[in-house]
């Protein structure tokens, strides 16, 4: 898990190594244990490295074999590291470190671009074709590590944060409209390759990319995610499907716990990341450290689930730390928040895994986490709305969108205005893709595939990755992803959703935190906007050195003078969407 960065020149001239050292080092809190550049010629990488599977200096980025005329500069993690390695030992490769990163180099030398159906794991890289004068870029299947990028005539740039890829100079600081409307609409998701700049985009998720010297560039999706059992498992019964679910979130969890160093847990209290910890024991797990975060109570809506996790920390014996934050400190540290922000969250989990991943830092460096189940298992309350639904794609848009077209076109002024519903044809063509027949799979495709990426995962990435801290997430492991979108509808919805997997918890952790109400991290402070809270959102809308010319000053008037009635449907406060995106401008200097 580290930072990586790089620049391929087209004009034939040396890259600038300056530039790609100020973006690198501008990562440092991704990889605080150790940095190193590689520059010849056109190409140069960077490269920030936090110290996991191999914690010698043989696996230092950016990593060099000059015999096979490579060169990587890598973030992620490959679980499946060993089995590849025992592999390429056997075609007669030699190793001369101990982790993944070279099973990564000498795995492209052998396989070229078929290495990436063999991976398990979440990862970004770039490799140097040195005597071909190629570059060589993917992303993992469910876009859980990062990539930016930014192309001229003359060169690419990219990195593993869009903060950190501003550093190199020369991008525009101009908004994408396109962008702006999928942000106001679709729950602040900016689908790839979009970002909110027009000069920045992202590689999508299960992609990779090839460029020569000369720009000329070759891109494609290497993963897909298809709906419906096979033909072999359409007679399986539920306790069939629970069983493959249990057993395969068990191997996903276990094959994370590699690493060189200690890996903790996230602990909300709730079914998944509960089901993790009844997992590591079950695996031989011992002296697990666990974590979980509270806030102060407001608007009448508790701010901790303490005594879920508590209750799950206590039966198993975890090393268990509780951390309790004041509304005072959440004001205080919005804005480094948002500073490690890729790109503008509304989530009030950002937050709070900002703060806890600070605290937990303290203690290791590696946690498991839970993002994805309610994607993957159909945990919402939209999912058996959209099942039932003559018009699923209106009954996903009724629980899920923040604003119709004609609200958007009301709170942003005419210079940022697009002429049509950008976000909701997203949704309607995202639906009408083959792959999936049933309503709520296509529902439960594009949230995985789509939603998934940019909102859950990329927060988790951005704020544990602030301090230095790899967050893994066994939900997202590939076989387990493409096992749940093979378990039938019927087996999901029930019981308020996630039916499957809450039977195959059911069978590992206590009843209590299944039997429960869903819950999340709960910030009521930021949810519901009042007191010191709405006083400093207040004074950040209507600063007249922050005024970009980007919202209708009608909207925000309305917006705070009754914010607790202007909600979304998923009941997030619309003056807090327009509140983070002016902050999150605002802490990138644009």
């Amino acid at each position: 898990m580290c930072g990586i960065a790089g620049e391929l020149r087209f004009n034939h001239q040396p890259a600038d190594l300056a530039a790609i050292e100020r973006i690198t080092h501008h990562m440092a809190p991704r990889g605080p244990d150790a940095w190193g550049f590689h520059s010849q010629g056109p190409i140069a990488l960077g490269h920030r490295r936090l110290k996991i599977m191999d914690l010698s200096d043989g696996s230092a980025q950016p990593m060099i074999d000059n015999h096979l005329g490579l060169s990587l500069a890598f973030n992620g993690a490959i679980y499946n590291f060993p089995e590849l390695r025992a592999e390429l030992e056997a075609l007669g490769y030699a190793f001369h470190s101990g982790g993944d990163t070279e099973v990564l180099l000498k795995g492209y030398h052998a396989w070229g671009k078929e290495l990436l159906p063999k991976l398990n794991g979440m990862f970004a890289f770039a490799i140097w074709e040195r005597d071909a004068k190629r570059l060589f870029i993917a992303r993992d299947r469910l876009g859980v590590k990062p990539l930016y990028l930014s192309r001229t005539g003359e060169r690419l740039r990219f990195a593993s944060s869009l903060p950190a890829l501003l550093k190199g100079g020369d991008i525009s600081s101009l908004l994408d409209p396109v962008a702006v409307n999928h942000y106001l609409n679709f729950h602040a998701v900016v689908p790839a390759p979009r970002t909110l700049l027009a000069g920045v985009e992202k590689l999508p998720p299960a992609s990779w990319m090839l460029i020569d010297a000369e720009g000329n560039t070759e891109q494609q999706v290497w993963w897909t995610l298809p709906y419906g059992p096979h033909d072999d498992e359409r007679d399986l019964s539920f306790e069939d499907w629970r069983e493959r679910v249990l057993d395969s979130t068990r191997e996903a969890v276990g094959i994370r716990q590699r690493a060189a160093v200690d890996v903790g847990v996230l602990l909300s209290g709730g079914v998944d990341s509960s089901l993790l910890v009844g997992l590591l024991r079950d695996v031989g797990v011992e002296d697990l450290s666990t974590f979980s975060i509270g806030f102060e109570d407001a608007g009448g809506e508790r701010g901790d689930e303490f005594q879920y996790s508590d209750l799950i920390a206590k039966h198993y014996g975890t090393r268990h730390h509780q951390l309790r934050i004041q509304e005072s400190e959440i004001i205080e540290q919005l804005p480094a928040a948002f500073r490690a922000m890729s790109e503008p969250m509304v989530s009030h989990d950002c937050i709070a895994f900002y703060l806890l991943s600070r605290e937990v830092a303290k203690h290791c460096k590696v946690v498991q986490s839970g993002q994805g189940a309610d994607e993957l298992f159909a945990g919402y309350h939209w999912y058996p709305q959209v099942d039932g639904a003559a018009d699923p794609v209106a009954a996903y848009r009724a629980a899920f969108v923040d604003r119709s077209y004609e609200e958007y076109a009301a709170t942003v002024q005419p210079k940022w205005l697009v002429d049509h519903d950008a976000a909701g044809e997203f949704v309607r063509d995202h639906f009408a893709r083959p792959g999936a027949e049933a309503a709520v799979d296509k529902a439960l495709r594009l949230d995985s595939t789509v939603m998934l990426v940019d909102d859950p995962v990329k927060r988790v990435d951005n704020m544990t990755m602030a301090w230095g801290l790899e967050a893994r997430t066994p939900f997202l492991d590939y076989r387990l992803v493409e096992l749940s979108a093979r378990v039938p509808a019927r087996f999901k919805l029930p019981d308020g959703g996630k039916h499957v997997l809450k039977e195959a918890a059911r069978l590992v952790i206590p009843a209590e935190v299944i039997d429960r109400k869903k819950g999340y991290f709960p910030v009521p402070g930021l949810k519901h906007l009042q007191g010191n809270t709405l006083n400093w959102v207040r004074e950040l809308l209507l600063d007249p050195s922050q005024d970009r010319g980007l919202f209708n000053p009608a909207i925000i008037d309305t917006l705070l003078t009754n914010p607790k009635d202007q909600l979304t449907p998923l009941r997030g406060s619309k003056l807090w969407q327009l509140a983070a995106l002016n902050l999150w401008l605002s802490e990138q200097g644009l």
